[in-house]
């Protein structure tokens, strides 16, 4: 389960790779850090509306804070919930990403406390600022989203063997955003592993919130 993630990008970037205009007028509140994506966190969110392709400023929590835990990560599309926005293109979007954490498997004696879990990094070798299929929707807590996962490849099935997020070449965006459902799914594939790198064990300096919602059950459904 992916729950921690980084963009080192700014937004006129965004707006020159994915060709992107503010989905409204740009945002001023800059109460946020959209290099640091964390659940609950607001992120950089591309989605198409009539203005065309553009930024959004969302909450990484698709069901906006109603389940005890947030719900970052969706990956059975058959389930009526997640195939309600699956089908319709209005509810999908892209995150933009430069790189993204899954955690150790086994935990790490590193001083000072508790043994806890490392952070591996994997980034994408031929798309450094790569995009994430995803969901959003309108909550009582503003627009939320959460991000698409599929089998895990060779690179991430040996720390996290239970899924990855779906990553998109950047030819399949266009289709992502405007397919029907059997486009959705054909695209819920996993990024080639050789295309891929990987770095860690990093170790958090201390035991703080994203240590905690690493060991939280996970909510991808």
């Amino acid at each position: 389960m992916c729950n921690r993630a980084r963009l080192s990008y700014e937004p006129e970037t965004l707006h020159t790779h994915f060709g992107t205009l503010w989905m409204t007028d740009r945002p001023t509140d800059n109460r946020f850090n959209p290099r640091e994506l964390t659940p609950r966190s607001r992120a950089y969110v591309i989605r198409r509306s009539d203005r065309g392709i553009g930024i959004d400023v969302m909450s990484w929590d698709v069901l906006g804070g109603q389940a005890k835990w947030p719900m970052t990560n969706v990956r059975n599309l058959t389930l009526p919930q997640w195939r309600r926005l699956a089908e319709r293109p209005e509810n999908r979007c892209l995150i933009p990403l430069s790189e993204f954490c899954e955690w150790t498997p086994d935990v790490h004696d590193v001083g000072g406390g508790k043994p806890i879990k490392g952070e591996m990094w994997f980034q994408v070798i031929d798309q450094p600022l790569f995009a994430v299929a995803g969901f959003w929707q309108s909550t009582a807590k503003g627009n939320c989203f959460s991000m698409v996962t599929c089998d895990p490849n060779a690179l991430v099935a040996p720390i996290h063997p239970k899924a990855m997020i779906t990553i998109l070449k950047k030819e399949d965006h266009d289709r992502w955003l405007s397919g029907g459902y059997d486009d959705i799914v054909a695209l819920q594939q996993p990024y080639p592993s050789g295309r891929m790198t990987v770095r860690g064990p990093v170790f958090p300096t201390r035991r703080d919130e994203r240590q905690v919602d690493a060991e939280r059950p996970p909510t991808a459904c």
